[in-house]
């Protein structure tokens, strides 16, 4: 048994970890944190807990903190998690980082795209790119795992069996996703008001978008080469899942069963990632509150290839990978407390 503490338990990826955490047999929740001063029962926040439950979520001194747990879940916005990460490093705990702290290589990365330089870029040295699938191995022997941002997990995995099997031009990729709201986090702003998101649907960071770097990097990294992609969000009205329409070429001669045998021979033995098969593409319903991802993708005769994947961005996205890391850092069952 081993215990583990969320830090910002008060967020959608907070509250999606408490559920998941509560009902997995190999660990108990010693801490969840807030940086509100009056403590919240946690059965209020988490109405899914049993009403005898007893654990709150409070504001927290670090040494208590960095002692009540083996594994930590920093749940923080970004620029603010980076500090709390290298001081529980540095006391030898596991941290698993939701963050966008601990994900850019190259710090000149996170000063482009997050606007400020990196409040401590020492641990990006440490850090370990938690897409489970692909880094499983390195994520078996972290002490911090940079939990991936929603959008890159569902373009990366639609991706990955045709960069891996080098059967795709790399100068052709066009990732078209859709988010649910709850992407954007709980913090109120104009963009994600009601009024705004209701009957409404629009894109948004067109090629600017924070996670496109973070794509680039897996991508350049598993193909050996810099790989540059267009990438347009979009902002659907509805409350979770990311549909991602993605548009690719076939390599001369490379024919589309090649490309249907790779999806089937990379995800056969997965449990978290479904390939529904040729021309058969997912909805947001099949994978609604699931830590899946599914896949589908579809040939054209001119060397057109479509590939669309759909996932819960709070669970595949956030919290069930997050798990899902946990799992496998720690020799669990990699499907456990997520089925």
């Amino acid at each position: 048994m081993i215990k583990c503490a969320v830090v910002g338990a008060t967020g959608f990826t907070g509250i999606e970890l408490i559920k998941i955490l509560a009902r997995h047999p190999g660990v108990s929740l010693a801490a969840l944190t807030t940086r509100q001063e009056k403590p919240i029962p946690a059965n209020h926040l988490v109405p899914e807990l049993p009403k005898n439950n007893s654990l709150e979520v409070r504001s927290y001194i670090f040494t208590e903190l960095a002692r009540s747990a083996d594994v930590f879940f920093i749940c923080l916005p970004h620029g603010e998690a980076a500090g709390t990460v290298a001081r529980l490093l540095s006391t030898g705990k596991t941290v698993i980082d939701l963050s966008a702290d601990s994900r850019l290589k190259r710090p000149a990365d996170y000063v482009t795209w997050y606007g400020h330089k990196h409040p401590v870029p020492a641990i990006l040295e440490k850090s370990v790119y938690g897409l489970s699938e692909i880094y499983r191995q390195k994520i078996g022997e972290a002490s911090l795992i940079a939990n991936p941002g929603c959008y890159p997990t569902g373009a990366l995995l639609a991706l990955w069996p045709l960069i891996k099997k080098k059967l795709i031009e790399l100068d052709s990729i066009i990732i078209d996703a859709k988010s649910g709201v709850s992407g954007a986090g709980k913090k109120m702003t104009d963009a994600a008001h009601f009024c705004e998101v209701n009957e409404n649907f629009k894109a948004y960071k067109v090629n600017q978008h924070q996670h496109l770097p973070e794509i680039q990097q897996v991508l350049s990294e598993q193909s050996g080469r810099p790989v540059r992609v267009t990438f347009v969000p979009h902002l659907l009205p509805l409350d979770r899942g990311i549909l991602s329409t993605i548009y690719v070429r076939r390599k001369k001669g490379v024919k589309p069963a090649a490309l249907m045998r790779a999806f089937e021979e990379t995800y056969g033995d997965e449990t978290f990632v479904r390939f529904r098969g040729e021309g058969i593409f997912p909805s947001l319903k099949d994978v609604a509150a699931t830590n899946f991802c599914d896949v589908g993708a579809v040939c054209s005769a001119e060397g057109g290839v479509i590939i669309i994947s759909a996932i819960d961005n709070l669970l595949k996205g956030a919290s069930g990978q997050a798990v899902q890391n946990m799992n496998i850092r720690f020799d669990f069952p990699e499907e456990q407390g997520l089925l």
